[in-house]
């Protein structure tokens, strides 16, 4: 009996010592800060409140950073209650275009954007440094004003983008910089059909009127942003270029539903959707003649003047785009595709 009684402990003891084990492994899957990325064929699931806020060897500043970026209204824009701490200036959040924290490919992920400034960008013809590009998101995404370099909110939202390069697990199966590109289409923007890709697609969460769906906590933004109206992003933005828009939701919506790797809708929908959004009024960007000093440069779906080109304003907005596209590569010898 005694016997049997010492084989139980024993097998009892292995089991916890086991169980354990396992614990600690995938604890140290989730939260060890490594060097050394994971086995190529472990990739886990985005979970901001384990891998970030929960997470014990995660700095203060990068929480802070993620809170900035994932809930911008109430951190630095209408809903906070400190005016002097507003840049942001309509509710949406910078994690409604850079998905999953800005970690999910094909959604202009940050995974790697520390180490790709300083870089030339056309918009201002120049090179520009990674606080330049993030107050251009805050001055067109966001309709609101630049934060100072040296400010708190700005240092934080740059120390969480930084952590995302050694600090979480392997989420994708790939990671690039921006939106996997669509092929344009030969023709203009169908709005009728962008009209029943909306009705169809989109509306369930943007709604009738692209006025989106709020929390039911008013401290909170938006659940699902606007596409259109007062609240959105201006004029000036890169989402208001039809090629740019239709890039992002080809390889993101419908939300949940589509990636890159596997999209719902073709180019074509996603081109015809794009033009339909854009074609409603939203705020507009003061100085925007003052874009792209060297207007070669200019993306070809830039819905706003000047041009070096003779092609429409409805156009440059709506398509067809192969045609200018043809014309920058034969007059200038540039190769465009947005």
């Amino acid at each position: 009996m005694k016997v049997f009684q010492n084989l139980v402990r024993r097998l009892l003891a292995l089991v916890i010592a086991l169980f354990s084990l396992m614990l600690i492994v995938l604890f140290g899957i989730i939260f060890y800060e490594r060097s050394e990325p994971l086995p190529e064929e472990i990739i886990v699931d985005w979970d901001a409140e384990i891998l970030v806020l929960n997470n014990p060897v995660v700095d203060n500043e990068v929480k802070e950073g993620f809170l900035l970026l994932n809930a911008s209204s109430q951190y630095m824009g209408p809903l906070n209650k400190d005016p002097k701490q507003r840049y942001s200036g309509n509710n949406l959040s910078c994690t409604n275009c850079h998905l999953n924290g800005g970690t999910m490919s094909g959604a202009a992920s940050w995974i790697g954007i520390v180490d790709r400034f300083p870089q030339f960008g056309g918009r201002a013809n120049k090179q520009g440094t990674l606080v330049e590009r993030i107050n251009g998101c805050m001055e067109r995404s966001m309709n609101g004003k630049a934060i100072p370099e040296d400010a708190t909110q700005m240092k934080a939202m740059i120390a969480y983008m930084n952590w995302l390069d050694k600090g979480i697990p392997k989420l994708n199966t790939k990671n690039f910089k921006g939106y996997p590109k669509i092929e344009a289409p030969t023709f203009a923007v169908d709005m009728e059909k962008g009209k029943s890709i909306y009705t169809i697609e989109c509306i369930v969460c943007h709604g009738q009127n692209g006025e989106g769906v709020r929390y039911n906590d008013t401290k909170k933004g938006y659940q699902y942003p606007p596409l259109w109206g007062s609240d959105t992003y201006n004029d000036g933005a890169g989402m208001n270029r039809v090629l740019t828009a239709a890039a992002f939701i080809k390889n993101n919506m419908p939300y949940l539903q589509a990636s890159w790797e596997n999209p719902k809708l073709s180019d074509e929908e996603a081109y015809h959707v794009a033009g339909y959004i854009n074609s409603f009024p939203r705020p507009k960007k003061a100085n925007k003649e003052l874009d792209y000093p060297d207007k070669k440069l200019k993306p070809v779906s830039t819905p706003y003047g000047p041009w070096t080109d003779n092609f429409s304003s409805d156009q440059h907005k709506y398509g067809p785009f192969p045609p200018i596209i043809e014309f920058y590569k034969e007059r200038f010898n540039l190769i465009k595709s947005k």
